[in-house]
């Protein structure tokens, strides 16, 4: 029998409701490619790129996926994968090159087409403004260490939301807050490559404030859709009961989760524990009138989860690919890993229970002020050729997929550990093999195969098994 149409898989369809949206994930940076080709500006993105050292072998971002140039034909793959919803993210540069003052009409033009060709296609658009992509002029002036990248955000925001609000289904604002600090600000790894570790919490507050304006923008703009966030976020355990462990334990799950989440959620940052209260003076003293900004009424909430975090008291080494950084090793904690379970090709644990156990932190911190979730990014790579003739048998990202949907379906489930989240829909990481930031193409998350020589597209098993789940479930 077949994966396809295994017991397991339709066991796993019979589970979803009719309601329940079936997605896919994907970020304008990491498929579009074209630099230049349509007025498009250079991000930050693109000038780290460019520095040797700084992407893995090398690797270039200047073509991806080509999904600029190939957008029909991505669509076309989505229509037969039978997603209901597709997330991709607008590209600030590619419609306002400077980040300020006007707007570039061929850009514009672009997601003009990909949004009337999804919906031709009978899929769900849900746009994300910031994938990470700031124009390389604001982030010269120090993106979001600068405050005044937030107004600029705003003003991006509202112009993506007049052109396009009557279409877009969700809007998501950031992605992946956590990410930006921590890995660009904080410890160098990736764009703008600062390594300014607890100096890069402003980031963190100007971000926020960013998300807040945007919501107002596109509420002003009287779009259709619904508003919303997404970030990473994932359990953090101590890896001994030593007290030092846990108070590390304690501060890294509010650097990861709660320092982000809090603001947005119910209004404040997470109280600090005092001995730490120093690490967070480069904040300084946040207004009352930010966080009203902040903390705006949201349609959902978005979650990426990939795996768990443990963490101990003292400095160590995290693997951050492609590069790690030595001011790692400045840090007063490191990580440790889940000997327990198996491991992704980019080396994170596969542990999809902990994705209930997130839920239910989550719904236990912010109560009735969270709002529904959608999975909004989950997925793997796994070490697969760079050419093939026909479809891999990614038998460990069809388990890996099956396993983490079928776990937050359980924990949302009536008796279920997070039943009380109201849990709209999952989305894979994601549709295509695609340039994976500092690890460049060596790290492969993609249904669909593509060969970065040809760049043709190859549907993988995985593909064909999340089809026929959309297949044999219930329909609307």
């Amino acid at each position: 029998m077949t994966v396809q149409n295994s017991a397991a898989l339709q066991s796993l369809a019979e589970r979803l409701d009719p309601e329940f949206t079936l997605g896919v994930a994907a970020a304008a940076f990491q498929i579009e490619g074209s630099l230049k080709a349509d007025g498009r500006g250079p991000s930050g993105w693109d000038a780290f790129a460019e520095k040797p050292g700084s992407i893995l072998d090398g690797h270039s971002p200047a073509v991806a996926c080509d999904h600029y140039n190939r957008s029909g034909e991505d669509v076309a793959l989505m229509r037969e994968l039978g997603v209901d919803s597709y997330r991709f993210s607008i590209s600030w540069p590619r419609i306002q090159p400077d980040g300020r003052g006007p707007f570039n009409s061929q850009g514009l033009d672009f997601y003009d087409r990909l949004i009337d060709q999804l919906l031709a296609a009978g899929i769900s658009p849900m746009a994300t403004l910031y994938h990470w992509d700031t124009p390389l002029p604001l982030e010269q002036g120090g993106g979001w260490m600068n405050r005044s990248t937030a107004d600029r955000f705003a003003e991006y925001s509202a112009a993506a939301g007049k052109r396009y609000g009557d279409r877009i289904v969700q809007w998501v604002t950031l992605n992946e807050p956590v990410s930006v600090t921590l890995n660009g600000y904080a410890l160098g790894v990736h764009a703008p490559g600062h390594d300014l570790l607890f100096n890069a919490l402003p980031s963190i507050h100007h971000q926020l404030l960013g998300h807040g304006l945007a919501v107002q923008a596109l509420r002003g703009e009287g779009v259709t859709g619904g508003i919303g966030v997404t970030n990473l976020h994932s359990p953090v355990r101590p890896a001994t009961g030593k007290p030092g462990d846990r108070m590390v334990a304690r501060i890294f799950d509010i650097l990861m989760n709660r320092v982000y989440a809090d603001p947005v959620l119910l209004g404040r940052y997470p109280k600090l524990p005092l001995v730490v209260r120093p690490w967070f003076r480069s904040m300084g003293r946040i207004s009352d009138a930010d966080l009203r900004t902040i903390h705006q009424p949201l349609d959902f909430y978005g979650l990426n989860y990939y795996y768990p975090v443990k963490v101990a008291m003292g400095r160590g080494t995290v693997s951050i690919p492609a590069n790690n950084s030595a001011v790692v090793a400045r840090l007063p904690f490191h990580e440790v890993g889940y000997p327990e379970y198996e491991t992704t090709g980019f080396g994170w644990p596969v542990a999809p229970e902990h994705l209930s156990i997130l839920l239910r932190e989550m719904k236990d911190r912010y109560g009735d002020a969270l709002p529904p979730v959608y999975i909004t990014e989950s997925g793997a790579s796994f070490p697969e050729p760079e050419h093939v003739t026909g479809p891999i048998a990614d038998t460990k990202r069809i388990e890996y997929l099956a396993s983490h949907l079928g776990h937050a379906l359980a924990a949302t489930s009536p008796g279920g550990v997070a039943e009380d989240v109201k849990l709209l829909g999952y989305y894979v990481w994601t549709l295509l093999d695609n340039f994976e930031w500092a690890a460049g193409y060596s790290q492969r998350f993609g249904l669909i195969h593509v060969d970065f020589e040809t760049l043709e597209r190859t549907p993988k098993e995985s593909f064909y098994w999340f089809q026929a789940l959309s297949r044999a479930r219930s329909r609307r």
